[in-house]
């Protein structure tokens, strides 16, 4: 059987244990954001030395899978999953008031991140393959003493007719007003169904007057091929080809908010903001 397996196991130390079922659990260690930190220019006290802000830490602990199948890679903890974490601490502020929804959260640290600093809902959620409903959930609780939002798991297939959605996740679309989904990317099926999920969302927005944003992560993987003579991206430029007659605005967030996850923000990282024109 063919598996694939996340980079970043091997670029950070998770002080990852294993568990009684076969999973593994590991140590996502952050820095809390705090402005003063964020912002203050040196100080020294009155001997002249310089006093050393220290910044408070925390963890979030994930049971999650080391090698899976290719459908099963919802089941490990990937690059863009983390960069999405960074980016919801960066704006804490403005999404505290927002209902938010994650897309194909896999094991739940993005929604996880997000409750931290949301007083209000966060629906996670993903195919149930692997049992990874049950997962999202024991890792939720797993890091309630951690948020200050209610997190709720629901299941979205993105293979799933619309006249098969359920009541309950369609209200928690319609009540949602941000849209989070990272490291949904890596093959063309699931792309097309991943964009056709978009459409549909930002659709019952316009319909019914509340619009959404949608916030996409991933990581571009390059390949050499004999065809181009070059290396190239095919996932990426797949979802560029699927968007490109949309009427949608999509922009590149800038990707110089500060780090407060540890792993390697490598260069083929890529957040992008979508919304109708």
């Amino acid at each position: 059987m063919y598996t694939v397996k996340s980079e970043i196991y091997s670029e950070t130390n998770y002080q990852t244990t294993h568990s009684a079922d076969g999973h593994i659990v590991s140590k996502f260690r952050f820095r809390y954001p705090n402005e003063k930190e964020d912002n203050a220019k040196a100080t020294v006290d009155h001997d002249g030395d310089l006093e050393v802000q220290r910044p408070r830490r925390g963890t979030i602990e994930l049971e999650h899978s080391d090698a899976t199948e290719l459908k099963l890679v919802g089941l490990q903890v990937w690059r863009g999953a983390l960069l999405l974490a960074d980016y919801v601490f960066h704006q804490r502020e403005e999404l505290a008031s927002k209902t938010l929804m994650e897309l194909g959260a896999g094991v739940g640290l993005t929604s996880i991140a997000a409750a931290m600093h949301n007083g209000g809902q966060v629906y996670c959620t993903d195919v149930n393959l692997g049992s990874i409903l049950q997962l999202m959930r024991r890792n939720v609780q797993r890091n309630a003493q951690l948020l200050r939002g209610q997190v709720s798991v629901l299941e979205y297939d993105f293979l799933a007719p619309k006249s098969k959605l359920s009541a309950e996740l369609l209200a928690a679309i319609d009540a949602s007003d941000v849209i989070m989904a990272a490291d949904v990317i890596y093959e063309d099926t699931l792309t097309d169904a991943f964009v056709a999920v978009m459409e549909h969302i930002l659709a019952r927005g316009r319909q019914s007057g509340r619009p959404k944003c949608i916030y996409v992560a991933m990581e571009k993987r390059y390949v050499f091929t004999l065809e181009d003579c070059d290396s190239v991206a095919p996932m990426w430029e797949h979802f560029l080809r699927q968007t490109a007659h949309k009427p949608w605005q999509m922009e590149h967030v800038p990707l110089d908010f500060p780090q407060y996850f540890e792993y390697e923000r490598c260069p083929q990282l890529i957040l992008m903001r979508i919304t109708c024109r």
